[in-house]
């Protein structure tokens, strides 16, 4: 289950392909967040509830499947388990993990795997910016060296969550176009950048991906 058009396209196009390789077969679906007659609408994380009820009722709906989330930790509602017991200086690992382990137990069930993204889905896209050039190819070098230089060595998942500078934020100072096509552009620029990269890079998204491997072993 993931938060939106991006996480979506993202899980369906890239990570699927590869689980698959090993023999896991995934498939991604937004959050639902209302419903009008007989329409679902989907995308976008408001409440906790609306995450809640809508994974209690996939896991009624396909109880033999293994279930894992793809949510933001950039503004994730205030209500969500373990969120308001945090130091506000933790560590970012040690804060997702303590997140992530309030979301399995209040989930409680054994084939859930949480996971939140540090700090948002855009954060993949720092691994390598230069790959923003194959979507945004008039005049963005200057740019793409400013946000470079604005992280200057710092490991992706370590951008902050600030209003002003969390990663898409920061993408959109300097490409504003990005925050009309995101949901598309986003996820083709991951795919350029390659499973291999975003995971050397990204240790907490690897070790998700390695917990989604490992699945075929059960």
């Amino acid at each position: 289950m993931v938060e939106g058009q991006s996480e979506e396209t993202f899980v369906n196009e890239i990570l699927a392909p590869h689980l698959a390789l090993n023999g896991v077969y995934a498939v991604a679906r937004a959050v639902a967040t209302g419903k009008k007659k007989h329409y679902i609408y989907r995308g976008g994380v408001t409440t906790y509830a609306k995450i809640y009820n809508d994974i209690v009722n996939w896991i009624k709906q396909d109880p033999r499947s293994y279930i894992t989330t793809m949510f933001d930790l950039y503004g994730l509602p205030e209500d969500f388990p373990g969120k308001d017991g945090l130091q506000p200086n933790i560590d970012c690992y040690e804060k997702v993990s303590r997140l992530e382990e309030a979301f399995a137990k209040d989930i409680n069930y054994q084939r859930f795997i949480p996971y939140l993204q540090l700090y948002e889905f855009e954060t993949l896209l720092f691994a390598d910016l230069d790959k923003l050039k194959c979507f945004y190819v008039q005049g963005k070098d200057a740019a793409i060296r400013r946000l470079k230089d604005s992280v200057k060595d710092t490991a992706p998942e370590l951008i902050n969550e600030g209003v002003n500078t969390a990663p898409s934020k920061r993408i959109i100072r300097e490409i504003p176009e990005f925050i009309d096509g995101k949901g598309v552009v986003g996820p083709l620029v991951a795919g350029q950048i390659g499973l291999p990269i975003l995971r050397q890079t990204c240790p907490h998204f690897n070790k998700w991906i390695e917990e989604l491997e490992a699945l075929s072993q059960k």
